[in-house]
C-alpha cells in the first residue's frame, strides 16, 4: 500500500548470514554512491550508484546490538549496546565484559578491515559525529546504569565522547563523561540518552535523553554545555530522536512508546503518544508547537511508532521522512509547525510471522528514499511531488543523519 506520489523503486532482501528474524537491520549511513546497512550480525556495503539496482558489495560478521553506523572517510563506527566476550567481531559473548564501539576501515569495500575498538560505559546505543580537522569526536549515547552488571555500573553519565584521531584510529580512546546535570547526583537508576543529532555548523546538538529532550551548545565539542532541559511527560515517555530543520530553528523530537515492539499507531492511542514533537527555536529557547502522527490506523499485530527519519532538503520548507517500523515510511511538512501533515507514504502491511517488523530507518540521500527495513532488507522509493521536487537539485557527498549539514 503507496500513496500515488511514492513509488516502491527497489528491495535488495537480506542475504546470508543475515538473513534471520533475529539478524534485525538496522540504521544506515551513505558516502558517495555507497549506502551503509547496520544489522544485529554486523553490517552491509551497498553500490547504489544505480539507486534502480542497488548492488551488495560486502557484508561483514560482526554480531552485536545495534550495529548502527556512521561513516566518516574511510572509517565506519559501529555502535554495540550488548556486552560481549571482546571488542574484536569473533568474541563472542563470552564473559560478557566488553561494550562500546567498533572502527574499521572501509577504503576497500569489498574487504573492510577492523582497526580497533574502544569500550564504553553501558556500550553504545547509538552515536554522533562531530568531525574536526584532526580528529573526530564521537558522542556515545546509551542508557543505564544496571548495577549488576559489569559494563554498566553506577553512576551514567548522559553523555561519553571518544576521540578518533583521523591519523591513528586504533588509538581512539574516551576524552570526556561531562556531567550535564551537575545538581542531580548520582544515581542507581536509569539515565543517558538515546540519540543525539549535532548540527556543528551551528554549534548546536538535541539530544532526546529517554525522559528528556536537551538542548546542547556545542562550540567545543568536548565540553558541551546545556542550553534547556525540556520534559513532556503528559505525551512523551520514551524520548528518542531529534532532528533539526535545515536553518535550525525547529527541532522535531520524537516519541518511541513502547519502546518499538507495540501497537500504538491505533484509535486507542492518543494522537499525541508514539509520535513527533515540533518545537520552534525562539531567542534560543525551545517552544512547543505541534504534533504529527501518521494517519493511517495500523492493525493490532504491527509493531508502530515514531522512529527514525531524516529532512528532504527542500529549500524554504520543513519536510521529513521517517520511519514507523510496521507503520512504513511517511514523508510528511512540518513547515506550519503547529499544523504538520503527512504528504506521503509507502506500507507493506503486517509481516507474517508477528515478529518485530518494518522500516526502522528511512533517510532521503541524493533523489531517492532509503528505508532499512528489519525483516525486508533494503529499499529504495522515490517520491514524485511537487512540494519535494525541488530537493533532485541538492547533492550530497556523504551522509550521517545524526550530524546534519546545511543545504
Amino acid at each position: 500500500m503507496t500513496s500515488d506520489n511514492v513509488t516502491h523503486v527497489a528491495n535488495v532482501p537480506k542475504t546470508a548470514p543475515f538473513d534471520g528474524e533475529d539478524d534485525v537491520n538496522t540504521d544506515l549511513a551513505f558516502q558517495e554512491n555507497y549506502a551503509y546497512v547496520g544489522n544485529f550480525g554486523g553490517f552491509a556495503i551497498y553500490d547504489i550508484s544505480d539507486p534502480t539496482e542497488p548492488k551488495a558489495v560486502s557484508q561483514v560478521a560482526c554480531p552485536g546490538q545495534q550495529n548502527d553506523v556512521t561513516i566518516h572517510g574511510d572509517l565506519l563506527i559501529l555502535s554495540i549496546d550488548e556486552p560481549r566476550g571482546g571488542p574484536e567481531c569473533d568474541s563472542g559473548s563470552g564473559d560478557r565484559s566488553w561494550e562500546g564501539l567498533r572502527i574499521f576501515d572501509v577504503a576497500d569495500k569489498a574487504s573492510p578491515r577492523y582497526v580497533g575498538a574502544v569500550q564504553t560505559d553501558c556500550g553504545s546505543h547509538t552515536h554522533t559525529m562531530v568531525p574536526s580537522e584532526e580528529s573526530l569526536y564521537v558522542y556515545v549515547s546509551s542508557p543505564g546504569p544496571e548495577p549488576e552488571s559489569q559494563t554498566c555500573a553506577p553512576p551514567h553519565e548522559l553523555l561519553q565522547i571518544v576521540e578518533v584521531p583521523l591519523d591513528s584510529p586504533e588509538s581512539a580512546r574516551i576524552a570526556a563523561k561531562p556531567n550535564l546535570f551537575p545538581e542531580l547526583g548520582s544515581s542507581d537508576y536509569s539515565s543517558g540518552c538515546h540519540d543525539i543529532t549535532a548540527y556543528p555548523e551551528k554549534d548546536l546538538a538535541a539530544a532526546a535523553c529517554f525522559g528528556d529532550g536537551v538542548l546542547l551548545d556545542i562550540a567545543d565539542p568536548v565540553d558541551p554545555k546545556v542550553i534547556q532541559r525540556i520534559s513532556d511527560k503528559q505525551n512523551f515517555q520514551i524520548w528518542h530522536s531529534a532532528t533539526f530543520n535545515n536553518d535550525a530553528t525547529k527541532v522535531v523530537f520524537g516519541d518511541e512508546l513502547g519502546g518499538g515492539t507495540q501497537p500504538t499507531c491505533d484509535r486507542n492511542t492518543p494522537r499525541t503518544k508514539g509520535a513527533d514533537a515540533v518545537y520552534d527555536l525562539v531567542d534560543g529557547q525551545l517552544q512547543l508547537r505541534g504534533y504529527f502522527k501518521i494517519p493511517r490506523e495500523q492493525q493490532g499485530e504491527e509493531n508502530c511508532v515514531a522512529h527514525n527519519g531524516s529532512l528532504i532538503p527542500v529549500p524554504g520548507k520543513d519536510i521529513m521522512v521517517q520511519s514507523w517500523y510496521q507503520g512504513g515510511v511517511s514523508i510528511w511538512d512540518f513547515t506550519d509547525s503547529a499544523n504538520p501533515k503527512e504528504i506521503g507514504y509507502f506500507e507493506r502491511g503486517p509481516f507474517e510471522s508477528g515478529a518485530l517488523a518494518g522500516s526502522w530507518s528511512a533517510y532521503y540521500y541524493n533523489g531517492y528514499i532509503y528505508s532499512s527495513d528489519i525483516q525486508e532488507g533494503l529499499d529504495v522509493l522515490e517520491i514524485d511531488d511537487p512540494l519535494t521536487d525541488p530537493a533532485k537539485q541538492v547533492k550530497m557527498d556523504d551522509f550521517n543523519v545524526q550530524t546534519q549539514k546545511s543545504y
